[in-house]
């Protein structure tokens, strides 16, 4: 196998573009917070909670492939594990390794945070924030007999996964110190929204491959499932107008949110429609034109 084929099958494991978004939550966090990007201390301490988040991840994603060897071998025969481009005993590796980077960053993270004129005592949030992740990690994916195995419960997975996403962002602002932060907390609303409701198209997408799993959409048919995800998407337009209107971001920066809210409205014909994939990958993309609003809207407050 050539290199540029070695890069792609693990860029693929670790579903490296999602793993990513990672780094940017948890810079978006912690501009959310500062209103300004990060310096300093705050700067070096966010790097390295974002190279936490990745590693974390990366790890994730790995193990999610090793599980799921069986199924990805009938429904998704080309991904790196079934199609032999990546053998299970590297997985196995990469899995303990990224996970350890994850843990030397934020042990790093923390040993610059003790540096500070606050020492511990602000960033402690972060890490409970990190054990937190880790035990979503757990009761989600681990095969282990004390876990939840909340990836097959459906809507609990779905919630499990849309809050790891939000609590991207909130591990940001707390890096900086300022864990309560109400920006960090609305925007970290909306994404939980947002993704909540991309999980459950996604989930009704992926019918016919998901035996065993009580999704909800397997709970309530694909057309109730469809409709509640557009209930959540309207619960996300209304938190995406909320901090206008309360004074959490000044109200004439409302202008920055119009094209993600009129992506929003574009996805209603495609879940009625049954078009699940467009429908999902619109939601993504109102979600990221949303974020980056946010994050423009701080970094320019006046």
């Amino acid at each position: 196998m050539s290199e540029d084929s070695v890069i792609r099958a693990w860029s693929s494991l670790f579903r490296l573009g999602n793993s990513f978004t990672g780094i940017f939550g948890v810079f978006l966090g912690a501009v959310l917070a500062m209103e300004a990007l990060p310096n300093g201390h705050n700067l070096q301490i966010t790097i390295l909670q974002a190279s936490s988040v990745l590693t974390f991840m990366c790890s994730w994603n790995a193990l999610n492939d090793y599980l799921d060897i069986e199924i990805d071998r009938e429904n998704r025969p080309e991904r790196p594990l079934p199609s032999g481009k990546i053998t299970i005993h590297s997985t196995k590796i990469a899995i303990f390794l990224m996970f350890s980077l994850s843990i030397a960053s934020i042990a790093l993270a923390g040993v610059i945070a003790s540096q500070t004129e606050n020492g511990l005592t602000n960033w402690i949030p972060s890490l409970a924030i990190w054990i937190f992740a880790l035990t979503l990690l757990i009761n989600y994916e681990s095969p282990l007999s004390f876990g939840f195995k909340l990836k097959d419960r459906g809507l609990p997975g779905n919630i499990a996964i849309s809050l790891s996403v939000a609590m991207v962002i909130i591990f940001g602002s707390a890096g900086v110190g300022d864990p309560f932060n109400s920006r960090a907390w609305t925007v970290a609303t909306i994404g939980f929204l947002y993704n909540l409701s991309r999980e459950i198209v996604k989930d009704v997408e992926d019918m016919e491959g998901d035996r065993g799993r009580q999704t909800l959409a397997m709970r309530v048919g694909p057309e109730n499932a469809r409709m509640g995800a557009w209930v959540i998407l309207l619960a996300a337009l209304a938190a995406m107008l909320f901090p206008f209107s309360f004074g959490i971001f000044k109200e004439s920066t409302v202008i920055f949110v119009i094209p993600a809210m009129i992506t929003l409205l574009l996805t209603k014909s495609k879940i009625l429609s049954a078009e699940d994939y467009a429908a999902q990958m619109l939601i993504k993309r109102s979600m990221q034109l949303c974020l980056f609003s946010f994050l423009a809207i701080s970094l320019f407050p006046n």
